[in-house]
């Protein structure tokens, strides 16, 4: 059996292990308050060139996600996401537990538009009757977004404006965000989105580390007693100091970005080796993420060889699948793969 069910199915890269068993009895400070954290949190205010960042570790991208929209949002608003948004699709309303609505808009290939964010956001205030609504409080996005596709600069800075100018928090969801900086097509580095965004994580979990989640805010603006908040929300580690040494080793050497290409370079071997086999795609995605659309059938035999994961029926005789690659996945298995297809 071969996987591409997702980018988590192995544990950490090898140098995180390293240096968690190099670290393993040195004693220190619980809850994210020791030397490991804090040299992480210094080398990520270096890499994004933002020295005032204000930077949390939590365990999970989905506790990362309720912790940051609860927090910043006031209890008459919610957030503002594409209709495919993971938010809004794939976090079993998680959102909405902590009392908070998810407001869809609509999306293109993942992505939500500025000029339909601006139009929506001129409506809503327009409305005299919007006090009877829920409030629009913040914009999320992902990046990649939960179909692979990228944000341009352009874009984001037209997203990021109209937020400015409604005075409306930008959040990026980052639990791919290493896949989505160097993908071949990108033109967003990590100091572009420290200055376009109010808050973004960079995701560990997807991207090397066993667990973990860099939450960066970028304006001054972390919630006050941000800390407090976050163990209100059970998700405070006491043993912060594993996050910080996994993040450490991430941004050491510019580790995070070299095995993120990984991803990059397996995945694009996939599509190239698919579209030469006359696959169709449900779309074109210039990251880890692959969405191949394969007969009912044949799909049902592959299931005996591979791990895939399931994305959404196309049609009556057809699905859509998604093959993830990750930091760790070998060209060997990708060959594999191609010739099972």
């Amino acid at each position: 059996m071969i996987y591409f069910e997702s980018d988590y199915t192995e544990g950490a890269h090898p140098k995180i292990l390293e240096r968690l068993n190099e670290t393993n009895m040195i004693q220190a400070s619980g809850y994210g308050h020791d030397e490991f954290c804090e040299s992480a949190k210094n080398k990520i205010q270096k890499t994004i060139n933002c020295p005032n960042a204000q930077i949390q570790f939590i365990t999970g991208g989905t506790q990362t996600n309720q912790i940051v929209i609860d927090t910043m949002l006031k209890p008459f608003e919610g957030v503002v996401s594409a209709q495919t948004g993971h938010v809004n699709s794939h976090e079993a309303g998680a959102i909405e537990y902590t009392g908070h609505k998810v407001i869809p808009i609509p999306q293109h290939e993942g992505k939500i538009d500025g000029t339909d964010l601006n139009d929506y956001l001129e409506t809503f205030f327009g409305d005299g009757n919007n006090e009877h609504m829920v409030f629009p409080g913040m914009v999320y996005i992902s990046h990649p977004t939960e179909y692979g596709t990228l944000y341009t600069k352009n874009e984001l800075t037209k997203i990021s404006s109209v937020c400015r100018k409604n005075n409306i928090p930008l959040f990026m969801d980052g639990a791919r965000l290493g896949y989505g900086i160097m993908a071949k097509s990108s033109d967003l580095s990590l100091e572009d989105i420290a200055e376009l965004c109010d808050v973004f994580y960079i995701g560990g979990t997807k991207c090397g580390a066993l667990c973990g989640e860099a939450v960066v805010f970028t304006k001054n603006n972390m919630p006050l007693h941000f800390e407090n908040l976050v163990k209100k929300h059970g998700a405070l580690l006491a043993k912060g100091r594993l996050l910080g040494v996994q993040f450490d080793a991430l941004f050491t050497d510019n580790l995070y970005l070299e095995i993120s290409k990984n991803a990059i370079d397996t995945a694009e071997a996939l599509k190239k080796a698919l579209k030469e086999k006359g696959y169709r795609f449900l779309l074109d995605s210039p990251t880890n993420q692959q969405f191949v659309i394969l007969e009912n059938k044949f799909m049902e035999e592959l299931k005996k060889s591979v791990k895939f994961n399931f994305w959404e029926k196309y049609d009556k005789d057809h699905t859509v699948v998604r093959f993830a690659t990750s930091w760790s996945t070998k060209m060997e298995n990708v060959e594999k793969l191609i010739n099972l297809l």
